[in-house]
């Protein structure tokens, strides 16, 4: 049968680079948690009662390092030392009560990093710094998405489908694999379906865009361009603690989850945080770095079906949303596609020997 080899020429030409895929959204999920168990001296710190504020610690990392920071990433948790970006797109993790510097680095190298370079765009960077094999590892999420359409096409085409929902772990190891093959295939189905898909969002996202916006019949909303800063502002020094305080007030029950520092002088700060009712932090507030005014504001809890639907795609891809259960859970999607490679691989070379 014609789509049976199909089913099969396809996990032979990308089985590898899913089985990559697989293994390594695995070890995404708990990759940071292995970091920071590793190397606790790194990235952890001893709680203290408050924070220094923003302008103290970005001071004090500019001053040890020589450079301007870029990027400024809080954490929760009150062991965690937060990370900042430099100039020179170097990382460092700082201990937010004192301000100190524990460990520089640069951000691919570290388990968490590798991990997800590998897994987006297989470690390969062109002379132009581009990532041409992003394009690559959607197109293997869409040849996987393709084999469990195809996988599920199999199973529902001939007579007794539900008969053959059954597995039996006595079985013969040939058997047994093919039952959690096909057993597993059609009951995960859909999930690993929409996390490829969530997946190919991130590198192909106009595409992807269109599919959400059709089955939601919406239209997935940009967030507004900041304002530039008056001129007459130009010269003087930041202040980060004020501009923090007020980004804070326009949404109070808002969690801080980065600052971006201004690229030239007439950029405006700009607070990505975490509105009640969000997934994840995709509301946005931008506030003049010397008199710290508003300029600009974005509420991402506001936005419509497709919106919402859309900036959901990264908490869902990671499994990040219900607690350790549903990491757990995704745990055991990420490996799927890994046991129905090797399985699958396996049936062709046992029929290829019986032929011999």
């Amino acid at each position: 049968m014609w789509l049976r080899r199909a089913h099969l020429v396809m996990a032979l030409v990308s089985g590898a680079f899913i089985i990559c895929l697989s293994l390594t959204g695995a070890l995404l999920i708990y990759a940071k948690d292995i970091q920071y168990l590793a190397q606790p001296k790194l990235w952890r710190v001893e709680p203290q009662s408050e924070p220094l504020g923003v302008e103290q610690i970005v001071n004090s990392v500019e001053s040890t390092t020589a450079e301007k920071v870029s990027l400024f990433m809080p954490e929760q948790q009150p062991d965690l030392a937060w990370q900042l970006k430099l100039s020179s797109g170097d990382y460092v993790s700082v201990n937010p009560y004192s301000g100190e510097v524990l460990y520089r680095y640069e951000y691919y190298s570290t388990l968490y990093g590798f991990t997800m370079a590998l897994h987006r765009w297989l470690l390969f960077e062109d002379a132009d710094n581009k990532k041409p094999l992003r394009d690559w590892v959607s197109i293997c999420a869409l040849v996987l998405i393709i084999e469990l359409v195809l996988g599920f096409y199999l199973w529902v085409k001939p007579k007794n489908r539900l008969k053959r929902l059954v597995i039996k772990p006595k079985a013969k190891l040939r058997v047994l694999l093919y039952q959690l093959h096909t057993v597993l295939g059609v009951y995960l189905l859909l999930p690993i379906l929409l996390i490829a898909f969530s997946g190919m969002a991130f590198n192909w996202q106009p595409q992807t865009k269109a599919v959400v916006e059709w089955l939601s019949f919406d239209e997935v909303e940009a967030r507004p361009k900041p304002p530039t800063i008056a001129v007459n502002f130009h010269g003087l020094p930041y202040d980060l603690n004020s501009a923090t305080t007020r980004a804070k007030s326009t949404f109070p029950n808002s969690q801080l989850f980065r600052i971006y520092m201004p690229d030239k002088a007439s950029d405006s700060v700009a607070f990505r945080v975490q509105n009640p009712g969000e997934s994840h932090a995709y509301s946005w507030v931008w506030v003049n770095p010397y008199s710290s005014e508003v300029v600009a504001q974005y509420d991402a809890s506001k936005a419509g079906v497709a919106t919402q639907i859309w900036n959901f795609k990264y908490k869902f891809h990671i499994g990040d949303f219900a607690g350790p259960i549903v990491q757990f859970v995704w745990l055991v999607l990420a490996l799927a596609p890994t046991l129905f490679t090797v399985s699958g691989l396996y049936f062709w070379l046992q029929r290829h020997r019986r032929r011999r």
